[in-house]
């Protein structure tokens, strides 16, 4: 159902502005949908750019490796720990 909302409104959106487009409000249009595709663009942009600056790096992998066989050198004591008391 939302599916053919979005088809019957972007129709309804792309008969209207090329309508305006014929019209003496041609410029008006114009201005409008520059203006808004470059908040778009920037705007994007600048939050990617935000993101970048305050997410912080990743750990390196060799620190990663090295949790990773702390935890399986637990894993395997507490293994052999079950062995021993069954």
């Amino acid at each position: 159902m939302v599916g053919w909302i979005l088809v019957v409104v972007s129709i309804v959106v792309i008969i209207v502005y090329t309508y305006i487009m014929f019209t003496p409000h041609w410029e008006i249009l114009t201005k409008i949908t520059l203006v808004v595709a470059i908040i778009g663009v920037f705007g994007i942009l600048g939050w990617i750019g935000y993101t970048l600056a305050t997410t912080p790096p990743p750990k390196p992998i060799e620190e990663i490796e090295k949790e990773i066989e702390e935890e399986l050198k637990k894993l395997e004591q507490e293994a052999k720990k079950e062995e021993k008391t069954t």
